[in-house]
């Protein structure tokens, strides 16, 4: 235990070292967001894994699991004894949890009920962690989106957005996965077995 919580403290030491080392400006960098982000991450960790607050993520977890049987059912109408045996998993279960949770992102888009979500997320971000609002408003879409349509979001600012903040931009990207590969992850990982897919969907939250 006390070993893999060092191993974790070296890493994040090591990539912040090394991308101040790769830092154009050092002087620029605000080590006050540098130090209050980790400590955010490091709170919001305790309080999944240590408090009752894990629950919640618990529920979401279960919630999202629980989305993903809506996939299996459908699968299992529109390719009955394919599905069963087991074969072309990847056709038959992956491929169709992906459309799935694409189209699902799609009707909650058009009935406005994402971009709330998404604003909401954006403005916990930007009062928290201090960040211009197209760098907020991405990182959030990132979560739902996904890397290639969050940025579109926001291209009528990023022409005049500053190096650090496009930084922010991709870096976000890389950091989230999208809902639609969230689902992807479980099925692969987890398969049929639904207390391994709540599993693995709480430690992907």
């Amino acid at each position: 235990m006390l070993e893999a919580i060092l191993r974790g403290l070296l890493g994040i030491v090591v990539l912040i070292g090394l991308c101040a080392l790769l830092s154009n400006s050092r002087r620029s960098i605000n080590w006050p967001l540098v130090v209050g982000g980790i400590a955010l991450q490091v709170l919001l960790a305790f309080l999944i894994l240590m408090t009752p607050f894990g629950r919640v993520i618990d529920l979401i977890s279960g919630l999202f699991v629980k989305l993903l049987g809506f996939t299996d059912a459908g699968s299992g109408f529109l390719f009955g004894e394919l599905l069963d045996a087991g074969k072309y998993g990847f056709a038959f279960k992956v491929l169709p949890t992906i459309i799935f949770v694409s189209a699902l992102t799609s009707a909650l888009y058009y009935l406005g009920i994402l971009q709330w979500v998404v604003f909401g997320f954006a403005w916990v971000m930007k009062r928290v962690m201090k960040l211009s609002g197209a760098e907020s408003l991405a990182a959030a879409a990132n979560v739902f989106i996904g890397q290639t349509e969050a940025p579109l979001i926001v291209k009528p600012y990023i022409a005049k957005m500053t190096r650090s903040e496009i930084m922010a931009l991709m870096t976000g990207g890389m950091a989230t996965i999208a809902g639609s590969v969230f689902g992807l992850y479980i099925v692969t990982l987890a398969g049929d077995n639904a207390e391994l897919q709540l599993a693995v969907a709480r430690r992907l939250l």
